[in-house]
This record gives C-alpha cells, structure tokens and sequence, in this order.
C-alpha cells in the first residue's frame, strides 16, 4: 500500500514525470553505448579540423576532427557508469555506518563513525577529492573513491538519526526481547523502512558524482582513458577563444539536461516517498 500510494503521488507530479521521462531518456543512450549501437566512433578523426555542423557532423567536429556528437553521446556512458558506481557505493556505506551509529548511539560505535563525518565534513569537498584523485593519479577508481570517501556522510546522518527513532518502536522493541540478534533486528526490521531516505540520497549522490567528474576531468584529475563531458569542455576552452563553441554546446547542453532531469526527479521521489507527507 506504502509504495502504491508514493507511485500514485509520483505519477500525478508532472515535473517528476518529466524529470522521469529524461532520465530514461539518457538512460537509453547510455545502454545503447553499452551494447555498441551508438558513439562507437567518438575516438576517430573523421573529418576536418574544427568542421562545421553538418549532415555527417551534426555538432561538427574538434581540434582533431573527432565527431563532437559522437563523444558527446558515448560521454552519457561515463556519467552513468561514475553516477552508478558512487550513488550505489556511497549510499550503501551510508546506510551501514549510519544504522550503527544509530543502532548504537552514544557508545564508541556512534563515536567513531560520528568523528569520522566531522573530519570528513570539516575539508573543504572538491579540495579533498582533488586530493584523493591526485594522490591516487594512475589507478582506475581514483576519483570512484575519492567521492565514495565524501559522499556518504550525510546519507549516514540522516540514516542515522531514522535509525535511533525507529529503534524505539513497540515492534523493534518486542524484537529484542524475544531475543532476535541486533545483526538481524538492523537488516530485517530497521533498514528497510529507511528505504525512502536511501532512495532519495541514492539520486542526489548520482548528480553530485556527474558533477563532481566533469570539474575534476576538466582539471585533469578525472577521467583519464576514454571521454567525458568534463573533457570536452576542458577542450571548448581553447575552441571557443577561436570562435568554435561545438564542444562546449554539446557537452554543458546534455549535462544540463541530465542534471535538471535528475534534480526535478529527486524532488518528486523525496515528496512521494516522505512519511510526513504519507500521513496527510
């Protein structure tokens, strides 16, 4: 019944539908990427140096006489692979600590991973992850955990603090009393009805992973074999000083529309999905 009436309340909002509708728009370019249907040529010079848009180049071409729209429909591949990894990753490392530290609150557990987000939160974000991607320059998942390693404190505080509410309820209670381990109590009783934050911070860590890599690309730190939308705006800075906006058209164009996709997404799901709005 819980989730019939947050898929009816998503249905009726029409900017979340349309938030839906983009995502599994790209959603599908990704997949099509994946399969090896589209971009497949995004890596070879096809055409002439800084070409105009045309019918074999429909953004035109760059420095290199690379196909601007082919990379810039493979890109929508990083993202979801950098958006999945992190939104799935930091949002299950989250919901572990978090529900620790809630099932376990004011011992060295809660302690520990409370000092743990302090320090984390205390660095300024894209110094720390330019740090992390820095130091760990070479390795395929550098900037995977450098954003992991941030991007799970606050699903962990809000987890947390459900966690210590709903450890109280008579059901949690009587739980205990039979005698049922607290490993089981967490996993079976108590996590999932933290589902609706998990869900919600799951999304906004998706969008703030595609940010965060097309800043660190563009500084260099991020993607490193392959393509992004960060690197192609890294590229525009150059083109765009010679009058060719091509690469910078397309790769903030699509970026913006993934993002308000998701942004308009992420606060349907949060109106759907929230108990407070349930109980009206």
């Amino acid at each position: 019944m819980k989730g019939g009436r947050a898929f009816e309340k998503l249905r009726k909002d029409r900017s979340g539908l349309a938030g839906l509708i983009i995502v599994l728009f790209f959603l599908l370019l990704a997949v099509g990427v994946w399969l090896g249907w589209l971009g497949q040529g995004w890596s070879e010079a096809s055409g002439e140096r800084w070409q105009s848009p045309g019918a074999g180049h429909w953004f035109g071409t760059n420095l290199l006489g690379q196909d601007i729209f082919q990379r810039s429909i493979y890109s929508v591949r990083t993202a979801f692979e950098i958006g999945l990894v992190v939104a799935v990753s930091s949002t299950v490392l989250g919901a572990v600590l978090g529900a620790l530290a809630g099932w376990y609150s004011r011992s060295w557990v809660d302690g520990t991973v409370m000092w743990m987000k302090g320090v984390l939160d205390s660095i300024p974000f894209y110094l720390f992850v330019a740090a992390v991607a820095f130091a760990l320059q070479g390795q395929p998942f550098a900037m995977h955990l450098a954003m992991i390693a941030t991007f799970w404190t606050t699903t962990g505080r809000l987890v947390r603090a459900e966690v210590m509410k709903i450890k109280s309820l008579d059901y949690v209670r009587s739980a205990r009393a039979i005698g049922l381990p607290d490993l089981l109590i967490l996993v079976r009783h108590v996590l999932p009805n933290t589902s609706h934050i998990l869900l919600v911070q799951a999304t906004i860590a998706f969008v703030a992973a595609i940010k965060t890599e097309v800043i660190l690309s563009f500084l260099g730190l991020g993607v490193q074999d392959g393509v992004s939308w960060g690197l192609m705006l890294a590229e525009s800075t150059q083109e765009v000083l010679a009058g060719h906006f091509g690469n910078f058209i397309a790769a903030s164009g699509m970026l913006f529309l993934l993002l308000i996709g998701f942004n308009m997404l992420a606060d349907a799901l949060q109106d759907a999905l929230d108990p407070r709005q349930a109980a009206l």
